[in-house]
């Protein structure tokens, strides 16, 4: 094909905000008085912050109205918010800006496409915002993953049909939201539990030199 694009899911990606999150949500169990584990925590990776909660109040067996609902996602994204905002360069994962700088080198335009509401406040962060072409995040779309919506969305800032775009997501419902949206995945983390991915590493620093190039070919 003669160009591809790259689309990065953020959490678990560029950064590790799961663990901001995954404090942020237990405090709200722990206040409607259920446990919430690391593990519960996981089934929350790359969905929608209404989904989360929805998730959350399931293992606790919890039924509340709509507006206490608001007030625990207004609460948690304050807490949450008190944790990303003391995020610096240091927190951005290993591989990152290595394969950023390749990208750039080889004239692969990038662009990201996350559920976090908060997107650009931890690029800004940790000093990334500029480098990406086009932000997609949760103020830009209205279906969660593994709904394509935010990939394809992605592809049209892209300017580049679905087929020619590659996603890097650690989370099964963001894989599969690339397979809905007919587009290459790489699985990054656990090869397990991202079994559907096309390519699969367990970080950044495994992907190898070529890796696009090669793509390139085989596509």
């Amino acid at each position: 094909m003669d160009k591809i694009g790259v689309i990065f899911d953020l959490d678990g990606v560029i950064v590790d905000t799961a663990k901001y999150h995954f404090l942020a949500w237990k405090k709200c169990a722990d206040a409607l008085g259920f446990e919430f584990t690391e593990a519960h925590n996981e089934l929350l990776k790359g969905v929608s912050r209404v989904r989360s909660l929805e998730i959350l109040l399931d293992i606790g067996q919890i039924t509340l109205p709509e507006a206490e609902k608001q007030k625990i996602l207004t609460s948690k994204n304050e807490d949450y918010l008190a944790y990303i905002t003391k995020m610096g360069a240091d927190e951005i994962l290993p591989g990152v800006e290595k394969l950023l700088d390749q990208l750039d080198a080889l004239g692969i335009k990038y662009v990201l496409g996350s559920a976090s509401k908060n997107a650009t406040l931890i690029l800004n962060q940790i000093g990334l915002y500029h480098r990406f072409f086009g932000i997609v995040d949760g103020n830009a779309v209205s279906k969660a993953k593994p709904d394509p919506e935010v990939f394809l969305i992605g592809a049209k800032k892209l300017k580049l049909p679905p087929e020619n775009c590659i996603v890097f997501e650690d989370a099964i419902a963001g894989i599969e939201a690339a397979k809905n949206a007919r587009m290459l995945s790489v699985g990054i983390g656990n090869k397990k539990t991202l079994s559907a991915a096309d390519y699969n590493f367990n970080d950044l620093t495994e992907l190898p030199a070529n890796f696009f190039k090669e793509l390139v070919v085989e596509r």
